[in-house]
């Protein structure tokens, strides 16, 4: 690829975070009952690379940083509102209403995710949270598999609008953000911001 007028934007290991989570979500959601065993473990492949995104995020590279891409909600909805207008500027990282999505991700995948540990130790009397959940009764599973659908449901909301937005997004700044997340490269401009607090 020609790296010329271009910057490093995604380290690998927040490229390969991205995409094996893709496919670890969508693992997990795809299977339940019928293949409870790759449910779980699709679920604890989910887990541990939200643990691992919360700890870059605070010591990773400049743009993996939560510090690089974390803003207040208002900025994050002026950001969303201007770019429905198509007058929103265009930032080397996460805009703030990207930054905003990542964080509703991760909060929505944790609590997907423990809910997801709760019931299957309510139900199957294992994994870490069965010590907890074990001897809730009947009524108390159903409850916990409601939740943990209700979240994975809304986590999958989320997935949808994140691909919306991304789409959007390439269109009005014309480049291919897909791409750049398979890559690490974005364009160069002088006129882009490269962190929130600029």
């Amino acid at each position: 690829m020609d790296t010329q007028n271009k910057i490093k934007v995604w380290d690998p290991l927040v490229r390969v975070f991205h995409w094996v989570l893709v496919v670890g979500f969508f693992t997990a959601y795809f299977t339940e009952e019928d293949l409870l065993t790759v449910h779980v473990y699709a679920g604890y492949t989910v887990i541990g690379l939200v643990a691992f995104r919360l700890i870059w995020g605070l010591v990773g590279t400049r743009y993996a940083r939560f510090s690089s891409f974390v803003t207040r909600p208002k900025i994050a909805w002026q950001y969303a509102m201007d770019a429905v207008k198509f007058r929103a500027r265009r930032f080397i990282g996460h805009n703030p209403a990207g930054g905003a999505m990542i964080i509703l991700l991760l909060i929505s995948l944790l609590l997907t995710t423990f809910t997801g540990l709760a019931t299957y130790g309510a139900k199957e009397s294992a994994g870490p949270l069965a010590g907890w959940f074990g001897n809730i009764g009947e009524t108390g599973e159903d409850v916990l598999k409601e939740i943990h659908e209700f979240f994975a449901n809304f986590t999958l909301f989320l997935v949808a609008i994140h691909v919306a937005g991304v789409i959007f997004e390439s269109l009005a700044h014309r480049e291919n953000l897909v791409r750049a997340m398979f890559h690490g490269y974005k364009k160069a401009e002088p006129h882009a911001i490269s962190d929130q607090g600029e």
